[in-house]
């Protein structure tokens, strides 16, 4: 199978990784990160209604680059891709879930924090791999330290977990970082009480903070 091509997902540098709680809200949501110039999505699958969110999303937004988050579990895997995912992403390193994504075509994402975890990551074909959780395992110094005996395997990271508008500059700025998860864009609470107008300034600056690298 041919290796996923991220270059899209990454292009703006920025995954606005989303926990919903109602369906209702997925298509307003989009339309304000869209809007906001985000269109990297990550929708975890942590509630109920990650899957029909997705479907939604898919439906209203075809445009969107959109992957289903907190993948734990094969049956997870499958409803991601049955909803209309393109890439799935996990906390953690899991090879059978790993294999499971690319039986599926989906691009995978799995999370590592230390050596051990990075060379298993890419002894199953991930070039890609989030770093998580990010401020508390370490941060952009534990970042370096964990990327430098890897830069020659071409493998990149995406800092999730604990970063803020304050330091996305700082880790887009390492370069091993290929793109940055952020959940304060669209937070659960902003998402809650139906700040639309909210989530799309935040998604702007994130933007705008990006352009800057």
């Amino acid at each position: 199978m041919a290796a996923f091509d991220y270059t899209p997902i990454l292009a703006r540098r920025i995954i606005s990784v989303i926990t919903i709680d109602r369906v209702e809200d997925a298509e307003p949501l989009a339309g304000a990160l869209v809007e906001g110039g985000i269109d990297s999505l990550e929708i975890t699958f942590r509630t109920t209604a990650a899957a029909e969110a997705i479907c939604r999303i898919r439906a209203a937004f075809p445009q969107i680059h959109l992957g289903a988050g907190t993948l734990l579990t094969g049956e997870q895997v499958a409803q991601a891709a049955h909803s209309g995912a393109t890439f799935g992403l996990a906390p953690g390193l899991n090879p059978v879930i790993v294999r499971a994504a690319h039986e599926r075509g989906l691009g995978f994402i799995p999370g590592v924090m230390t050596p051990s975890d990075v060379e298993s990551a890419l002894s199953l074909g991930c070039l890609v791999q989030k770093f998580f959780p990010a401020e508390v395992a370490g941060g952009i110094g534990m970042l370096k330290a964990l990327s430098a005996p890897y830069a020659n395997t071409g493998v990149r990271f995406i800092p999730l977990g604990g970063v803020t508008a304050a330091s996305l500059k700082d880790y887009l700025d390492t370069p091993c970082v290929a793109a940055v998860g952020g959940s304060w864009i669209a937070d659960r609470n902003l998402i809650k009480t139906k700040d639309w107008a909210g989530i799309k300034r935040l998604a702007r600056e994130a933007v705008s903070i990006a352009k800057q690298g």
